[in-house]
């Protein structure tokens, strides 16, 4: 009887057929989990399955998931860029290698932010409900020119550097900021800012593209949203946690922002009664940013070639594909 193959689980309800393939071809079985596994589902699927390695969509994956994969599990390779559904702290200490496929869905992304904010600029929404409920806004409703417009973006990596090239197009005034960066001049479009304030006070519209960490939790609550100008625009395409979900709704409530496109929430799947998804000022999308052909195959196919390689015993020296923790590094 030939020795079961080892298996890489999927933390989702399904996986693009393109990296299906790649694993298989390595000799992998790839089973998955269903959507937004909890931790109770995780375990029994890990039970039963004992993988070698976890190719992680939704969900949390923290040290007691760790653990009962171990001893057979050495990856966790993160579908896309970011890294905040695994506790990166619990992997180093176990020895796991963690990798992200940065930059893989940067473009998807970038087209997102700006269609929500091009449908803000314009009262999209708003105009077309308007006009579902039998108005005619010809003379009594102004929008706004795109040309000019001061946009502030928060992150000038792969998405926030695509979404300055593209609202550069459009004729907007682009500042960023990114203390991550080193000294200098931005490396794309812009104006490099250096203080968050500063970026805050002259953005009429506010673009997040950072990733979400201790530093960056919470980083747009109630005070940094009073430091935009009346009227202005919020676009979130980043990671729920960032904005003070409760303060966004104040500040739309009150009429100091004009309008909130968001992709992301700081608890998902967002709850059927949420604000966020019926405030008349709010373009709620369901963190679908990256879900185009060209970006879900790119996240999913960078997953898997580096679990591949991981596996293989050599750094993943693919585009995009980033060690961000663990064992492999040590042994390389």
């Amino acid at each position: 009887m030939p020795a079961a193959k080892p298996v890489v689980l999927v933390t989702a309800a399904a996986l693009a057929p393109e990296a299906v393939a790649i694993l298989e071809e390595a000799g992998y079985a790839v089973p998955c989990t269903s959507a937004y596994p909890s931790e109770g589902e995780l375990l029994a699927a890990i039970a039963q399955h004992r993988p070698v390695a976890l190719l992680h969509r939704q969900g949390l994956i923290n040290g007691t998931v760790m653990d009962a994969a171990a001893p057979a599990l050495r990856v966790i390779a993160r579908h896309g860029a970011g890294v905040d559904g695994i506790d990166l702290a619990a992997a180093e200490a176990r020895g796991l290698t963690v990798t992200r496929a940065a930059g893989a869905n940067s473009r998807s992304v970038a087209e997102h932010a700006m269609a929500l904010m091009l449908a803000a600029l314009k009262d999209l929404p708003a105009v077309t409900q308007g006009m579902r409920d039998g108005r005619w806004e010809k003379t009594s409703r102004m929008t706004r020119d795109i040309d000019g417009v001061a946009l502030g973006i928060v992150g000038y990596g792969a998405i926030g550097s695509k979404v300055a090239r593209l609202a550069e197009a459009f004729g907007m005034r682009v500042a960023a900021y990114d203390p991550l960066l080193p000294p200098g001049p931005l490396p794309g479009p812009g104006e490099r800012i250096t203080d968050l304030h500063a970026l805050l006070a002259r953005s009429e519209v506010l673009s997040l593209h950072c990733p979400l960490d201790a530093t960056t939790r919470g980083m747009i609550g109630q005070a940094e949203l009073a430091a935009l100008p009346r009227g202005a625009i919020l676009v979130h395409t980043a990671r729920g946690g960032i904005v003070d979900e409760a303060a966004l709704l104040a500040a739309l409530d009150s009429g100091h922002l004009a309008w909130a496109g968001v992709d992301v929430f700081a608890k998902e799947p967002l709850a059927e009664d949420s604000a966020l998804r019926s405030h008349p000022r709010v373009i709620p999308t369901p963190h679908l940013a990256a879900n185009t052909p060209r970006g879900a195959v790119g996240m999913s196919t960078g997953a898997a070639e580096s679990i591949v390689a991981v596996l293989a015993g050599r750094l993943p020296a693919l585009p995009g594909a980033i060690v961000i923790a663990g064992g492999l590094r040590a042994a390389a």
